[in-house]
């Protein structure tokens, strides 16, 4: 049984770029995303995402991922944030770099 998602995925377009952002997040890695909405997020990342079949709020069935930031200053520790919503990431840790 899929687990509900405020939004999925459900073209291949869509698929590919979240499947494109779970590669340039690796686990333990220190980032800074962007979200759509201009908001920004800076943590490390917990565990690297990965897509999963999902139900959108009306019941249609999709891909979505969430990832986990760790940061001291979010509530409880750290953000969840689905990967459909992040526009950007770049990363902090020397070597990890990558030119999105």
């Amino acid at each position: 049984m899929s687990r509900q998602a405020p939004r999925i995925c459900t073209t291949h377009t869509d698929v590919q770029r979240l499947e494109t952002l779970i590669a340039q997040l690796p686990a333990h890695g220190r980032v800074v995303v962007s979200l759509r909405d201009g908001r920004t997020y800076t943590g490390i990342v917990k565990v690297r995402a990965s897509a999963q079949v999902f139900r959108d709020p009306q019941g249609v069935e999709g891909i979505n991922a969430e990832i986990t930031l760790e940061c001291p200053d979010a509530p409880y520790g750290a953000w969840n944030l689905w990967l459909d919503q992040i526009e950007h990431a770049e990363h902090l840790d020397s070597g990890l770099a990558d030119e999105n």
